[in-house]
């Protein structure tokens, strides 16, 4: 149960935000912004922000929930991992075995080369924030200087995003 509560989506003084929120997000209003609304001027920063770092790069679909997920997985943030591998992995083209390998096998060959060094990457900003040269010269054979600018904001969005879920204990929503 959330720390803070869930504010409702009928609330009549937030019914513009609300609206706002729930069309950028088809037409849910996700947990994560019923505890956000909170704060209604952080709740409407956040959505700006996270809609520009998923949805106006150049990333491709699978690349962008790769690291979402992977951070996900690595912050044992369920809220985040359950909504991405069952609702947008799917829909990026991800498959059930892909999503499953995330626990940890960058390595495995489920996934291309460029998946596979983002993986790696997306690991050492995660756990150790420092980034060796080596994991990041692998990352720069597959991606340009503006997609590493992207990738590199989305995992650290996402540090934060599922730090944030996990210490106000945002729950999943009901299916």
């Amino acid at each position: 149960m959330a720390r803070v509560p869930l504010i409702d989506e009928n609330s009549a003084p937030l019914a513009a935000l609300i609206a706002k929120l729930k069309g950028a997000r088809r037409g849910k209003l996700l947990n994560l912004y019923r505890v956000l609304l909170n704060s209604p001027s952080l709740a409407e920063a956040w959505q700006a922000f996270n809609s520009a770092i998923r949805f106006d790069t150049t990333l491709d679909e699978q690349a962008r929930e790769l690291a979402i997920m992977r951070v996900s997985k690595l912050n044992g943030a369920d809220y985040q991992f359950q909504l991405h591998a069952t609702q947008y992995a799917p829909e990026a083209g991800l498959t059930p075995e892909q999503i499953a390998a995330l626990d940890g096998n960058e390595n495995s060959s489920l996934f291309k080369p460029a998946h596979r060094a983002l993986l790696a990457y997306a690991d050492a900003m995660t756990t150790n924030i420092e980034v060796p040269d080596a994991i990041f010269d692998k990352l720069r054979q597959h991606y340009n200087d503006t997609q590493i600018v992207e990738l590199t904001v989305l995992i650290g969005a996402y540090n934060m995003h599922t730090r944030v879920g996990r210490a106000l204990r945002i729950d999943p929503e009901a299916s």
